[in-house]
């Protein structure tokens, strides 16, 4: 898994931004692969989520990880559920310790946040449908729900596709600019008349900036660009292959020693 020096810096808090690498799939999902919305095997897939758990120090059973919809909703967890009986929403935070909560991604934009005095942590999966529709905010302020401070939340964007990977159509500018004319910004040419590169990354930085974190930062790593690493649903669909594997992101408040 990688790591965030940021977060790695707060005690009583662990986290990962877990490769494809380490888990038991094969073929296209090989290895890691967390995602039970994929054709791959479902006990490998429960073996992978199994391991990711045990790598943040938790039981393999205390990995809380939603039924993502694309949405800006948040789920509180205060109790681990059964593997793929989530709480259909695209972000989940928690205060209590020895409960880890990930969210599933491969390209959109997994989002790890902490309390720096480790009051609670949350994961959030922000493509471009959640990230415009609050799905930041709306994690930060579930955090402060939990006792958290805005001033003191750490948050980190995990293996994201680049702006470099990630062409758009017209409609898609269009609906980014009719909600504020600042969005266009976070939009480049593209060699295609009438298409343009859209930055995910650095439009989640703003959101993570606006909603007021202590402090935000990205690893800057390409999941389309990484394919030794990282699975991605463009570079598939480019390659017209069946299926894809998913990542993992997760953040646990550890019980004190």
């Amino acid at each position: 898994m990688i790591r965030s020096d940021a977060l790695s810096a707060l005690p009583g808090i662990a986290h990962g931004f877990f490769t494809r690498d380490g888990g038991v799939s094969a073929g296209l999902y090989t290895s890691l692969n967390v995602g039970l919305g994929s054709r791959d095997a479902r006990d490998a897939v429960l073996e992978n989520r199994a391991r990711v758990a045990r790598a943040l120090g938790v039981e393999d059973d205390a990995l809380a990880m939603p039924y993502q919809i694309h949405s800006p909703d948040v789920a509180v967890v205060e109790e681990p559920w059964p593997p793929g009986e989530g709480p259909r929403v695209d972000a989940v935070v928690t205060g209590r310790r020895g409960l880890a909560v990930g969210v599933a991604t491969a390209d959109c934009g997994p989002i790890l946040f902490a309390d720096a005095k480790g009051r609670a942590v949350g994961a959030a999966h922000a493509g471009w449908k959640g990230a415009i529709g609050g799905v930041v905010e709306a994690t930060v302020d579930a955090m402060e729900g939990l006792g958290a401070a805005r001033a003191d939340i750490v948050a980190v964007l995990g293996p994201t596709i680049s702006a470099a990977a990630y062409e758009v159509g017209p409609e898609f500018v269009e609906r980014f600019v009719a909600e504020d004319r600042d969005h266009a910004r976070f939009f480049a040419p593209s060699s295609r008349a009438g298409h343009a590169m859209f930055d995910l990354p650095a439009f989640i930085l703003m959101r993570l900036a606006r909603a007021g974190v202590g402090r935000a930062e990205s690893l800057a790593l390409c999941t389309y660009a990484d394919e030794d690493r990282f699975f991605s649903y463009r570079r598939t669909t480019h390659r017209a292959e069946p299926d894809y594997g998913r990542l993992v992101s997760a953040i646990a408040l550890l019980p004190p020693r």
